[in-house]
């Protein structure tokens, strides 16, 4: 099979080139990008050298190459690559904001600042949490399909809250996620706030109350609520705040959800946590005691999560942790593909996180 990537030279379009480098299935890589056009891919990353490489070809090269397009271009660009390859009936797999909203083309305007180029797309596009959407996928995967891949910062909070509202666990007051990123959720264009003078020895909140990740967040939220037990249970708030610290990748997110009912054990959400992920590949439920960390998923596809009980017993903190440009962005995309076509979920994906 022949993969395609558009915006091939980004971080998260590179991240993507060097994982599916090692996927069984895939035979060639065609790369695009605007910024390198003509160049090669190993020039513009040495690391590729004797791996990938491959001349940097236009965007409408590579999509009439591929059986497949991954888009890893910045907002509101990637509309017109996705209606061609819909038209040439092959899947689209989009790593940015464009398609998460579905058809609710009010919130997007209001959270991007653009309207839909191609509402009919947004009609038909599915929201890639595997966790949550992986029978969707699967489902649908007959016709042509864009996939639109989670935010990195919704993926951590939403696999955090997932079984609590589920199962019913959760109370009326708002659930607070406060959660703390590496400067790669930048992206590679430099801007001052990711220099190193401006962000090293420092950790500090930003775009509180306005960040594009709150509002999806809510809305994956409203939507496992619908499938909650019984499916009558309200939507909670949610009050999200991310945080830049000086590292290179990875995203820990801090998780208060109020309670219901109030518990005296954690062993019974601990239960519930593991039996409610238990099959899934990438989400490791750790034991009690062992909280989440950001190093211990670095360079894997994995989202490790800790539960723990306030000393009220009226809150439970989640603690979540994942690689922000693996499972947060190119490794949840290649788990779509994989359910798209029917491989084994893990191809591509199976490398432990790095020790250092």
């Amino acid at each position: 099979m022949v993969v395609g990537i558009i915006g091939a030279t980004g971080y998260a379009g590179a991240e993507l080139a060097r994982l599916l480098s090692g996927h069984s299935k895939i035979k060639k890589l065609a790369l695009s990008s605007v910024s390198f056009e003509g160049d090669r891919i190993e020039n513009v990353y040495p690391a590729f050298l004797g791996r990938i490489s491959g001349k940097l070809l236009k965007a409408e090269e590579v999509i009439a190459a591929s059986d497949v397009v991954f888009s890893a271009l910045p907002h509101a660009v990637g509309e017109p690559f996705a209606a061609a390859c819909i038209e040439k009936k092959i899947h689209f797999i989009d790593l940015s904001g464009d398609f998460r909203f579905g058809d609710d083309e009010a919130v997007y305007s209001e959270w991007y600042g653009k309207n839909y180029q191609f509402p009919d797309l947004h009609k038909t596009s599915i929201y890639g949490l595997p966790e949550l959407n992986r029978n969707l996928i699967k489902d649908s995967k007959s016709k042509p399909l864009v996939i639109a891949n989670p935010g990195c910062y919704p993926t951590g909070a939403t696999l955090g809250i997932f079984p609590a509202i589920v199962k019913g666990l959760t109370g009326e007051t708002p659930i607070i996620v406060n959660a703390v990123s590496g400067t790669s959720g930048g992206g590679r264009e430099p801007s001052r706030s990711f220099h190193y003078s401006e962000c090293a020895d420092s950790v500090a909140p930003y775009k509180i109350a306005s960040h594009r990740h709150a509002p999806e967040i809510s809305r994956n939220l409203a939507a496992i609520s619908q499938i909650a037990e019984g499916g009558s249970i309200p939507a909670p708030k949610v009050i999200f705040t991310p945080h830049l610290a000086p590292m290179n990748r990875g995203i820990l997110s801090t998780i208060y959800i109020p309670l219901k009912e109030k518990f005296k054990k954690i062993e019974e959400i601990q239960k519930l946590y593991e039996d409610f992920y238990k099959d899934e590949p990438f989400v490791r439920v750790l034991p009690s005691g062992v909280y989440s960390a950001a190093n211990r998923v670095r360079h894997s596809n994995f989202c490790d999560i800790s539960v723990n009980l306030d000393i009220h017993g009226s809150t439970l903190i989640v603690v979540t942790a994942i690689d922000n440009m693996i499972k947060g962005a190119s490794g949840q995309a290649i788990q779509n593909m994989n359910i798209l076509f029917d491989y084994d979920e893990r191809n591509g994906l199976e490398a432990i996180p790095m020790l250092f």
